[in-house]
């Protein structure tokens, strides 16, 4: 290994800057670590924290709920939204997830809001259509998803882009905890009447199957249904918004694959999945370990967090082909670990992926010779989430 690699074992050193800072790509410093130091403690994030890069290592580790613990997530953004299935295990966390199931299968996204989710993007996009210049960040990325969850939920929200900041704040927590706190009060104080209005008058949404749940016989408490949406608001428009934005950097900076999937549509799934393989929105899952283990003969002791590098194990030549390469029809790029795999499985994997398609073919039909404007570069950029701040576009 190389005497800079073994020095620089503190994260903002060797990444270039804080976990949740718009960091250049991590690829090549993560390509050195799955070569030289596959598993590493590392300092200037959380304490006792390791990271772990190869993809054998981080499939095997997710799926090891007994040694390696969801409860890690208690530290993290646990904090602030409280007690959800992210850090329950075993039947606990099979009994709270079935509340929400139902609404996230296939087959319900398909009847029940795959029709309302195309109608957002058309009219999103419209806004904009004739205007032969747009930032696809801010006029349609950044509140999209926020517009279909909050309509699943069955909450309405009349200031998306304040929404939005506060779900941005909530999983910043660990570099920012104050404004973080702040985040989840507003949240709170803005969900808390609509809880009250729905419980005396039921719908047919997420909101009114929260209230009507019953977990051992008994109902969800009005702070369990609170940290449900706490979870559901922020994860279905922060990580998605993060997606969707990826999907639309690779479709307009990758030539060979935006032509296959212009002259056939059926390929949209396929750049979607590879997106989420080339450059996962999400990077990293931590959990804590519950004994003494060694992962390539790295000792990380009980009590400490294991944090898994989805985005390193999706890039894991050891694994992959070419990893670096953008390939749509890459035999394995169904198998990345983006949505993480084992019991904790990401419940709006269908939704999210739904979402990108349906955003792209919405660009392609009402946007002709869509493109990046090539006055202002924009990146993909960040660490513990990834995705463009930007996407300055031309078309007409």
């Amino acid at each position: 290994m190389s005497r800079a690699l073994e020095e620089d074992y503190d994260f903002n050193r060797l990444f270039g800057g804080s976990i949740m800072s718009p960091i250049p790509p991590p690829y090549e410093v993560l390509a050195r670590l799955r070569a030289e130091r596959p598993v590493l403690r590392m300092k200037g994030w959380m304490e006792d924290s390791h990271l772990v890069t190869r993809y054998d290592d981080v499939v095997a580790g997710l799926k090891d709920s007994a040694t390696f613990s969801a409860r890690g997530n208690a530290r993290g953004i646990g904090i602030v939204i409280g007690r959800t299935i992210l850090e329950m295990e075993g039947a606990e966390h099979l009994r709270h997830r079935r509340i929400l199931t139902p609404f996230f299968s296939p087959g319900a996204l398909r009847r029940e809001v795959e029709p309302f989710v195309e109608a957002i993007a058309g009219e999103l996009v419209d806004r904009f259509a004739r205007d032969g210049r747009a930032d696809l960040v801010p006029q349609f990325t950044f509140t999209y998803p926020l517009r279909v969850i909050a309509r699943i939920i069955g909450v309405p929200i009349a200031d998306f882009e304040s929404f939005h900041h506060w779900a941005i704040a909530l999983v910043s927590v660990a570099d920012d905890p104050v404004k973080a706190f702040a985040a989840a009060r507003s949240i709170v104080e803005y969900l808390r009447p609509i809880v009250a209005e729905r419980r005396a008058e039921p719908r047919e949404d997420l909101l009114t199957a929260l209230l009507h749940a019953e977990v051992d016989g008994e109902r969800l408490s009005e702070e369990e249904v609170l940290s449900f949406l706490r979870l559901l608001l922020p994860a279905g428009a922060e990580t998605t918004y993060r997606l969707t934005g990826n999907v639309l950097f690779a479709l307009l900076t990758q030539p060979e694959a935006r032509a296959q999937v212009e002259a056939s549509p059926e390929l949209l799934p396929a750049l979607v999945e590879e997106t989420l393989r080339w450059d996962s929105p999400v990077q990293l899952v931590s959990r804590e370990v519950t004994r003494d283990v060694e992962l390539c003969g790295h000792r990380i002791p009980k009590g400490d967090l294991a944090c898994f590098a989805l985005g390193s194990a999706n890039r894991d030549e050891r694994h992959y082909d070419d990893p670096d390469r953008f390939d749509l029809h890459r035999p394995n790029k169904g198998d990345h670990v983006s949505f993480g795999p084992g019991e904790h499985f990401c419940l709006g994997s269908h939704l999210a992926r739904m979402e990108a398609r349906i955003a792209v073919a919405a660009m392609l039909e009402r946007l002709p010779n869509l493109r990046l404007d090539p006055a202002a570069a924009c990146s993909i950029r960040g660490f513990a989430f990834r995705s463009p701040d930007r996407l300055p576009v031309l078309f007409g």
